[in-house]
């Protein structure tokens, strides 16, 4: 699949740059065309993968990052990292089709600004980047009203799902397992150790009440179909 920087546009342009990360060409597209029709804004760059993401991002310089959390050499939660360690200052919205009430407080804890949802995207994505290049947070309004209940009840609704008492990198690993990764493949992929894999993939067991691998494996790949729309 190809990727393609984009050329910087003239000193004296004064549209906003965005940066697309997504490992869909597709989709990197749909979001271009709906960048590129707005007067303030201009794609300035696309990559598939977070190395060249990183690498763009010195290049291009952008004036914000929009990536996916499903990248074609990592984890976008990594990339998310990665650019808060090198640009503080950069902000990042993602957009993903994993469920926000999981993933949005996680991408929000490694650094993001906003969290959109792909199948919002076409309605919502000028909104949200405009408000992340604001300096804001952007939710959907769904999202936002749950988050206000949890606050307002002190954290304490029962009915969250038992995902809730994964850690972040727990959640990482746990979605790979239900791709049907396989231990050493999850380590290369989130730049951990075999035994460090092991270690999480334990933790989760003991949290989740499962008995052993093939539970994990068959509860984790349940998960993932239904997070994923259909």
């Amino acid at each position: 699949m190809q990727t393609k920087d984009v050329k910087p546009t003239a000193p004296n342009d004064v549209r906003k740059r965005i940066l697309l990360v997504d490992d869909h060409a597709v989709v990197r597209f749909g979001i271009a065309q709906l960048i590129n029709r707005q007067a303030d804004l201009v794609v300035c760059g696309e990559q598939e993968d977070a190395r060249r993401g990183l690498d763009a991002i010195l290049q291009l310089k952008p004036d914000l990052v929009v990536a996916d959390l499903s990248l074609r050499d990592s984890s976008g939660l990594e990339l998310i990292r990665n650019v808060k360690a090198q640009y503080p200052g950069l902000p990042i919205l993602v957009v993903s089709v994993h469920d926000e009430s999981i993933y949005a407080e996680i991408a929000f804890r490694a650094g993001a600004l906003g969290y959109l949802m792909k199948q919002e995207a076409l309605e919502k994505i000028i909104l949200a980047i405009r408000r992340v290049l604001n300096g804001n947070v952007y939710v959907s309004d769904a999202l936002a009203a749950k988050m206000l209940q949890q606050q307002v009840r002190g954290n304490t609704d029962v009915q969250q799902p038992a995902i809730k008492s994964l850690s972040d990198r727990e959640v990482e690993v746990f979605h790979l397992i239900g791709q049907w990764k396989k231990t050493k493949e999850i380590a290369g992929e989130l730049h951990l150790s075999v035994k460090t894999v092991e270690y999480y993939r334990e933790q989760i067991k003991r949290k989740l009440n499962l008995r052993d691998a093939a539970e994990l494996t068959q509860y984790a790949t349940a998960w993932v179909q239904r997070e994923v729309p259909t």
